[in-house]
């Protein structure tokens, strides 16, 4: 064989398609139109974009209607990924579900990545049939891709336009794409990889910010959530933690559309919870099809990952990052990061958690003070002012004076009893405190009343005990409970007005129950952070209600009103 010139590129391809006979005089021709496919397969980095354009050049460089690159997954011997040139979308939509390779002469190739060549692949043993609205296939060549000494997948072309049947230098010039195609596709999945690693990296930063800013834990929670979705590219986020009944349930919901499984518990006899609570991942190709998956909601969507927010030796909750049904499974790259990034989330629940005990330590000691400085000194200096001025209504003649003195003596008692009372609510463990929702609500009324210098007023309409449900009662406190800590931290209130109402009616006719708290401060500014709106607004829109705010009971309406309203 001669010695090929470096400086001629032409020749070298040449070579390479031809062997030791030399290329055909057609194949010689086609050169130039290689070289510059070869150039074309290798410029950008973008792994799907890159696909396509081998397609699109295989398709063009052979004369063939129809390109495909079925994109190998080494861990089942089947398609994660298959990408198509030359079938118009309304045809793929009709043909539905793309290509698995389980089986056919796609999946044979899958089993011996070698080059085929056939003249009808209809009359090949390995040919499975056609799915309905597939268009007429005969003519077929297939070679396999190497990315760094690995099968990532077949390139395959269908039907020449000219009607003809493939040749063996159709065969040659697609081998040598393959090798380019490789090249192309190994520096886009390094650079893919890499794009992942710090988009997986940058989202684990924002969690854990979110759960050490010291802010609602509930909004933490949704951050994890779509955090999760977003970067894995899948339909939902979904955070559980453990139920007081055992099992895990749904406290935090991230989806396209507003979800109705917040509250959703999943019993421990599911044998996904099981694995889960011990510590264990739980990856799911079909969850409609999968006996670990044991709930409705695993008929909604596709593949999922499970994985247990462990840390320290604790499982915390779990973590589920669910696709669409029909979506492509998660790679072995995927999980692995995903996996780093709920141990990532589960550590800073653990320091959120310890933070949040250090703070209600804080709360405990102070509030332990306040109940010894009020019993010590105030309720004394009341007593003794007291017995005071029931001393000098004795020794005053005149009646007017007598009588003033005794009711200021009575109004005494009555401060006095009220300041017991407020000392037995600050040594109240809130677990010893009745689970009903007035209760409840009184309770964060209460607990409000010590930041924000003052004690809200609150009115109930209708029996709220006897008609708010457990879930719905649980959100409604965690509303009333967001609503004041917006009022105390952003507001600057001097009078909050809180109304629950159990008698509430919706546009549509139905029942439900309506909370409003309502203050005279300075209102929302234009381009305020409103992250806690948004999070009353998941809240009810999760249950079937809605959240909105308007004007407060401040002078010419100012200050704001938040109202949260769900269906009964």
């Amino acid at each position: 064989m001669p010695e090929q010139d470096p400086k001629d590129p032409h020749g070298a391809a040449a070579a390479a398609i031809g062997g030791s006979r030399g290329p055909s005089a057609e194949l010689a021709a086609r050169v130039p139109r290689l070289l510059e496919a070869m150039r074309s397969v290798g410029t950008g980095l973008e792994l799907h974009s890159t696909l396509d354009r081998i397609c699109e050049t295989a398709a063009e460089l052979a004369h063939a209607r129809y390109a495909a690159i079925g994109v190998v997954d080494d861990e089942n011997a089947e398609f994660s990924d298959f990408v198509a040139h030359g079938v118009p979308d309304e045809v793929a939509r009709a043909i539905g579900r793309r290509p698995d390779g389980r089986r056919g002469l796609l999946g044979a190739l899958i089993r011996d990545p070698a080059p085929v060549l056939l003249a009808d692949l209809t009359a090949d043993r390995r040919f499975a049939g056609f799915p309905p609205s597939h268009p007429p296939m005969r003519a077929f060549l297939g070679v396999p891709i190497r990315v760094q000494g690995e099968i990532f997948g077949n390139l395959y072309l269908a039907e020449k336009k000219d009607g003809g049947e493939f040749g063996d230098d159709d065969l040659r010039m697609l081998r040598v794409l393959a090798v380019e195609a490789g090249i192309a596709i190994g520096n886009a999945r390094l650079y893919e990889a890499a794009r992942q690693r710090e988009r997986w990296i940058d989202g684990s930063v924002a969690v854990t910010t979110a759960l050490l800013s010291g802010g609602d834990a509930d909004d933490a929670l949704c951050v994890v959530a779509e955090q999760a979705r977003h970067l894995a590219a899948s339909a939902a986020g979904i955070v559980l933690l453990p139920a007081e009944a055992g099992g895990l349930e749904i406290v935090a919901v991230s989806a396209g559309t507003p979800s109705a499984s917040l509250g959703t518990i999943i019993g421990p006899e599911s044998p996904a919870v099981a694995r889960l609570l011990d510590g264990e991942a739980v990856f799911v190709d079909d969850p409609a099809v999968d006996s670990r998956m044991t709930t409705g909601l695993a008929d909604c969507f596709g593949p999922s990952m499970l994985l247990p927010l462990h840390s320290g030796g604790r499982v915390l909750g779990a973590l589920a990052t669910p696709r669409a049904r029909g979506a492509r499974p998660f790679t072995r790259t995927e999980r692995a990061l995903a996996a780093q990034f709920a141990s990532q989330a589960a550590l800073a629940l653990m320091m959120a958690e310890a933070q949040r005990d250090r703070e209600r330590l804080a709360v405990y000691e102070d509030r332990d003070r306040i109940a010894r400085d009020l019993h010590d000194l105030v309720i004394q200096r009341l007593f003794a002012t007291g017995m005071m001025l029931e001393s000098a209504q004795r020794r005053s003649a005149a009646p007017e004076v007598r009588t003033g003195v005794g009711r200021a003596v009575d109004e005494l008692d009555v401060t006095i009893q009220e300041i017991r009372t407020a000392i037995f609510a600050l040594q109240q463990e809130p677990a010893e405190a009745p689970s009903g929702l007035r209760t409840r609500v009184l309770r964060e009324i209460n607990m409000a009343a010590v930041p924000l210098g003052f004690k809200p007023a609150h009115r109930f309409l209708g029996p709220v005990d006897s008609l708010v449900g457990e879930l719905t009662g649980k959100n409604l406190i965690a509303a009333l409970r967001e609503a004041l800590s917006n009022a105390f931290r952003h507001a600057g209130a001097s009078a909050i007005e809180v109304v629950v109402d159990a008698a509430a009616v919706l546009p549509d006719g139905r029942d439900a129950v309506r909370l409003s708290v309502a203050d005279d401060g300075v209102g929302i500014p234009e381009g305020g952070r409103r992250s806690g709106l948004r999070n009353l607004a998941r809240r009810a829109e999760s249950l079937g209600g809605a959240s909105w705010f308007g004007p407060g009971i401040g002078a010419d309406g100012g200050g704001t009103t938040v109202v949260w309203q769900v269906p009964l």
